[in-house]
């Protein structure tokens, strides 16, 4: 294909988008089934050249800055007290699921390798951080719940990269270590995580020497390639580098960034961010041509494979439940023994975790990764396809109903100690006690009474102002000056506040987001 078509193609991709949401929008459906379900048509339409999708670069191009979204937006504290949770889904929900689909795909294919049934199992074990993020916006879930998927969507790619990889290994020689899996697991873990820390340490750095907010959002958007690349040049985790910057990135960006870079560097990376997820769902969709084109045709796909890939989805939904509501005991015996202070899921939390397991593009990418040749391929291939259209269209569709069924409430002790109107008139009085000791002069005279009553004489001031500016322009550059000073006490006491753990990230995005407004309205004044 010539240069020039494959960009019109891309920019028809883009157009389909817009008018794939929208019309999801219009039909109340989740725009990940819209997106997919409209590529696997589009896949199909005479005239259009056939999509072949290159894992490797699918995985660099959507990978890292996916990764890196999630983790800008993940509430870090909540992590860190939800660690042993999402690790048992990261790593001993994907092990075991992987297992249980391994067993039966060999059942299913006596004659099938172990290793390819593992590599089967690596394939559509890890729920992917794409699908499960386009299914829970769309949602309201309690936060524990939400944290839980939003932590396993960030870690468990790790765990199925690994897996898979040294599935794929042993299918070529024939040798298979479970002590070697699981030393190699670990070292590629941490080696991640240090290489995440100097990655994101250096980005600290250098966006407070930086100065220019346009270099400053140019450095942030690369930041996940940055890592991401650099761990898979060190032969360590990518995945976990990528998660590890984003944390330390997102922990710091409340005071490197000024609230101008935040602002324009938010909604430019909100659309990137949109773009690629829709174009990942659309490519997968897209792919179905050369997955079915790959099995001899989709009637003959479903007649000799449609059983047995049923079969392995409904495999892979009840491991999911297995492992979810097993742990959910463990965790009501413990609690019942004193042994942990945590709360058991229940019912209703268990079942609607166990339901958001949705896979996506790193099962697609890991499917077609497999070299060719490899034992069962076409299978798998089409059973990692399925696995993606059931879980998408069926578990994405009904979570809503599912959630509303469950019927959860939020627990106690996953509220933050102050409200955002308690936070609100903490940050308030500070920024009101340093309007009182600037408001005044040496003699004690208020030299700044509209900031005791701002809204109330705003209009008569800038009628005022209008009228005689060259008299007014050094008192309002005097006023706008108090007015910055106190907003930066205001978020200085905003993110005490949040380090202190009295106000959640929800909270503090919220006013912080009132603050940089407020600080961008009072430079404009001065301009």
């Amino acid at each position: 294909m010539e240069p020039t078509h494959l960009f019109e193609l891309v920019i028809a991709m883009f157009l389909a988008i817009i008018a794939l949401h929208y019309a999801a929008h219009r039909l109340g459906l989740p725009p990940s089934v819209a997106l997919l379900t409209g590529g696997a048509l589009l896949a199909f339409v005479p005239g259009l050249p056939a999509i072949s999708v290159d894992p490797e670069l699918v995985l660099v191009i959507f990978l890292p800055p996916l990764l890196m979204d999630g983790a800008w937006a993940i509430a870090l504290a909540r992590l860190r007290r939800h660690m042993i949770g999402i690790a048992s889904l990261a790593v001993g929900a994907v092990l075991f699921t992987c297992a249980v689909v391994a067993v039966v795909a060999h059942l299913i294919f006596p004659s099938l390798p172990w290793a390819a049934c593992a590599a089967l199992g690596a394939i559509v074990a890890p729920p992917d951080a794409v699908s499960a993020r386009a299914v829970l916006e769309r949602v309201k879930l309690p936060r524990r719940l939400q944290i839980l998927l939003e932590g396993e969507s960030l870690l468990n790619d790790a765990s199925g990269l690994v897996l898979f990889r040294f599935a794929v290994a042993a299918a070529a020689t024939g040798a298979f270590s479970a002590g070697e899996a699981i030393g190699s697991f670990f070292v590629l873990a941490l080696g991640g995580a240090v290489v995440g820390v100097v990655v994101g340490t250096a980005w600290v750095k250098l966006v407070r020497r930086l100065g220019d907010e346009y270099l400053i959002i140019a450095a942030t958007v690369l930041l996940g390639w940055i890592s991401y690349l650099l761990g898979e040049l060190l032969h360590v985790s990518g995945v976990i580098a990528t998660v590890t910057t984003g944390l330390i990135a997102s922990w710091h960006q409340h005071t490197v960034f000024s609230a101008a870079t935040r602002m324009r560097g938010t909604s430019f990376w909100t659309v990137m961010i949109f773009l690629m997820e829709a174009s990942v769902f659309t490519l997968i969709g897209l792919s179905l041509r050369d997955v079915v084109e790959r099995g001899g045709g989709l009637t003959t796909v479903i007649a000799t494979m449609g059983l047995p890939m049923l079969a392995i989805l409904v495999t892979l939904v009840v491991a999911r439940f297995a492992w979810v509501f097993a742990s959910d005991l463990v965790i009501r015996f413990c609690a019942a023994l004193g042994v942990t202070r945590a709360q058991p899921l229940g019912a209703g939390g268990a079942t609607v975790l166990s339901w958001a397991g949705v896979r996506g593009v790193i099962t697609l990418a890991l499917a077609l990764s497999l070299p060719e040749g490899f034992p069962g391929r076409d299978f798998i291939l089409a059973t990692s396809f399925a696995v993606i259209l059931g879980t998408v269209l069926v578990q994405g569709t009904t979570l809503g109903r599912v959630i509303a069924w469950a019927r959860l409430v939020e627990t106690e002790t996953e509220r933050a100690r102050l409200t955002m109107s308690q936070a609100e008139v903490a940050m308030v009085q500070a920024q009101l006690g340093t309007v009182q000791s600037l408001a005044y002069d040496a003699e004690g005279k208020l030299i700044h009474p509209p900031l005791l009553d701002r809204y109330q004489r705003r209009a008569t001031v800038i009628v005022d102002y209008a009228e005689r500016t060259e008299h007014y322009k050094p008192v309002l550059h005097a006023h706008f000056d108090v007015v910055l000073e106190a907003v930066a006490t205001g978020r200085r006491e905003l993110i005490r506040l949040h380090r202190a753990g009295d106000i959640d990230d929800e909270t503090l995005d919220e006013l912080e987001r009132d603050l940089d407004l407020e600080e961008l309205s009072a430079i404009s004044a001065k301009a």
